[in-house]
């Protein structure tokens, strides 16, 4: 049976809150080992999320830089003052508490993107409609998800996402949605894992969004029959796997992002349709994490 292709449904019942204050204070939201994970606090810890950002997008991955950009070191957008930005850091590392950060996430919860013009994917994806067909759904988008190379473990990605699921339960979110990207700008070097999205993982006609007109690439490249599914899931992404075995799905077409030198896929995550296990896992029962 391929990956994607069934999910346990979990009630959004089953995710229990934590302390709402530990969310818009910037407490811990959760520990493992040497890692803990929070919202930033300050413009400092901001710059410096920007940091890691810019190692990873443009020293690592060869995005392109503006002038202010190469001179900052940081990348920054006109999105940035008005998210929250989830961080982990490793409390084992000296110095202040901001140059210990090794990974994080943008957050953009609705409301407040209402109020700039819209999303940050709205460039590339038609996401206006989704939320029409949707009025009683809080939605958040999750961007700019990076982790520094020495830090790309399993407990990394743990601590961001149980970061993630105290922030949905504080802010009562229903959808979550965002870009996840392949690298490079040819959408026909990831041919295999584009179709096998196609055929296998796509939205239904409830959830579905399309890449907007003008930037839309198709991501049906090569005839089903020849794609092999182990194959094709082990040359997605990290983050689009993740989302994958989560329960997400996959909108209508691909989008070139030239700036950032990536092929970029939207991706749809309703809590309700979360499976139960990661519920269990990331969620309020998860004592594991407990901050």
């Amino acid at each position: 049976m391929p990956e994607c292709d069934t999910r346990p449904n979990a009630s959004s019942a089953l995710l229990a809150g934590r302390n709402v204050d530990s969310v818009t204070r910037g407490a811990a939201l959760g520990r493992i080992g040497n890692l803990e994970v929070r919202l930033a606090r300050n413009e400092a810890e901001i710059a410096a999320a920007q940091e890691v950002r810019y190692r990873v997008f443009y020293d690592e991955l060869g995005a392109r830089k503006d002038l202010f950009q190469a001179h900052d070191r940081r990348d920054a957008d006109r999105f940035d003052p008005l998210c929250d930005h989830l961080l982990v850091l490793d409390t084992t590392l000296s110095g202040p508490e901001h140059r210990r950060i090794v990974g994080t996430y943008r957050l953009l919860r609705q409301e407040i993107a209402a109020t700039a013009g819209g999303f940050y994917s709205e460039g590339e994806f038609e996401l206006t409609k989704l939320i029409a067909r949707h009025p009683g759904q809080r939605f958040l988008e999750l961007g700019r998800s990076c982790v520094l190379p020495e830090y790309r473990s399993k407990r990394t990605i743990e601590a961001l996402w149980q970061g993630i699921w105290a922030y949905i339960n504080h802010y009562e979110i229903g959808v979550m949605t965002g870009c996840a990207s392949f690298h490079g700008t040819v959408p026909a070097a990831h041919a295999e894992a584009l179709t096998y999205l196609a055929h296998h993982c796509r939205t239904n006609s409830a959830w579905d969004v399309r890449a907007v007109s003008g930037r839309y690439c198709s991501m049906d490249l090569m005839p089903i029959e020849a794609v092999n599914a182990k194959a094709a899931i082990a040359a997605m992404p990290p983050l689009v796997k993740g989302y994958l075995r989560v329960g997400a799905r996959i909108g209508d077409g691909c989008v070139i992002d030239r700036e950032f030198s990536t092929v970029d896929v939207f991706v749809v995550m309703p809590v309700k349709e979360i499976g139960a296990r990661y519920v269990n896992y990331y969620g309020g029962e998860a004592q594991r994490f407990a901050a």
